[in-house]
């Protein structure tokens, strides 16, 4: 049966998530119900990461496989289907061996905040009107590329059992008026780009030396530290090289 990947991107503002949840809308299943409309038939799709309610994507895919023909428009199609806040990028026709998730070799974050109020980034960056100190929040953020254990960065409710993760990327970059926490990662425990920013935030302020902050990748106790899901973006979900076809594989049907 033929497999396909879909990329998209999405405003997360006013969704209870990516996968699909029962009585919630969720990203998942907008594209459920689009692809339903569109095909007149249901499927079954695999995402390759999962983001909370409210997290927004600038790429994210789905996998799926389907026995009959795709629409020769589909992806205009379901373009035209989808919500506003919820864009398909590309389709990619793919082997029956690919896995949208475990075919990842790694994910990319960022974290955005903005410090002078801002009509425009208001769902979509963390208003912080406060003086941070950039030279400790660096120091922090490089003392976090040193480090495989994140026990004290996920959350209480998680089934996980492995809290290692390797980072490859941990800093700050200043973008226009926001200030951005960039992280990349081969994988990531739930809720762990939020508690670690908002970590990093507290040691900008003075509210958490470095030491402190260091002696939480020690701790046996969680870090207790958030920050909301709005400023958070999967920015990109990294795959091995020449996974997707050579000639880019997108398939717009025109």
């Amino acid at each position: 049966m033929p497999r396909y990947f879909i990329e998209l991107a999405y405003k997360g503002s006013r969704y209870s998530g990516f996968q699909v949840q029962e009585n919630a809308v969720t990203v998942q299943s907008e594209v459920e119900a689009a692809f339903r409309t569109l095909q007149r038939e249901p499927v079954s799709l695999t995402g390759s990461s999962r983001t909370d309610a409210g997290v927004h994507a600038l790429q994210n895919f789905f996998h799926f496989d389907i026995a009959g023909s795709l629409h020769s428009q589909f992806v205009y199609k379901m373009n035209a289907i989808l919500p506003g806040d919820i864009v398909i990028k590309h389709l990619f026709p793919m082997p029956d061996t690919a896995h949208a998730r475990f075919n990842a070799v790694g994910r990319r974050y960022q974290y955005r905040v903005h410090r002078f109020k801002h009509p425009f980034l208001r769902d979509r960056s963390l208003f912080y009107p406060y003086t941070l100190d950039r030279e400790r929040m660096d120091e922090a953020a490089g003392f976090v590329r040193e480090q495989t254990n994140f026990f004290s960065f996920s959350k209480t409710n998680t089934q996980v059992k492995n809290f290692s993760c390797s980072i490859r990327q941990s800093e700050w970059k200043v973008e226009g008026e926001e200030l951005l926490y960039c992280i990349e990662a081969n994988r990531f425990l739930r809720g762990m780009v939020r508690l670690l920013t908002a970590s990093l935030i507290r040691v900008g302020r003075g509210k958490l030396s470095l030491e402190e902050f260091q002696s939480l990748f020690r701790s046996t106790k969680k870090c207790g530290y958030s920050v909301p899901a709005h400023g958070l973006y999967l920015v990109s979900v990294l795959y091995p090289e020449n996974f997707f076809p050579a000639t880019g594989g997108t398939f717009t049907g025109f």
